[in-house]
């Protein structure tokens, strides 16, 4: 990402996607409401809502969410009261305090962490590939 462009990159963008932004809620910094993105979100502050759609989300070990968060990819190193569902991959940091339910395809927690809730995690299912109901059902036609 950049700042500074020149004219003639101006308009090489308009006509294409816009580039994910990366956004801060900095440390003292509160939010009320939901936040929706489609990029990449550090925070090291509060937020008093749900935090739907952002690439990544990256919570700071000062850091607090008292919503839900849904995101592709999910660092956690503060405490977040609400359910969290990373569509890839969540890490939970030493310092991470979760008061809801997790569901993620993924996950990492580190000593020190602390899940209070339900933690499912999506079964990777590949085209074409039978479980094993799958299996005895089609023996059995």
């Amino acid at each position: 990402m950049s700042l500074l462009r020149k004219d003639s990159d101006k308009s090489d963008s308009r006509g294409g996607p816009p580039e994910a932004a990366l956004s801060i809620i900095s440390a003292g910094m509160r939010i009320t409401g939901d936040i929706e993105t489609t990029g990449t979100l550090k925070v090291d502050g509060r937020i008093d809502g749900s935090v739907v759609g952002a690439r990544q989300m990256m919570l700071g070990r000062n850091g607090a969410i008292h919503g839900n968060v849904h995101a592709g990819e999910v660092v956690i190193g503060g405490a977040v009261d609400g359910a969290i569902v990373a569509d890839e991959r969540l890490e939970l940091q030493g310092s991470a305090i979760v008061n809801g339910d997790i569901d993620t395809k993924s996950i990492v927690v580190l000593e020190g962490a602390r899940i209070n809730g339900t933690v499912r995690m999506q079964e990777i299912r590949l085209v074409g590939s039978q479980g094993p109901q799958d299996r005895q059902s089609a023996a059995g036609n």
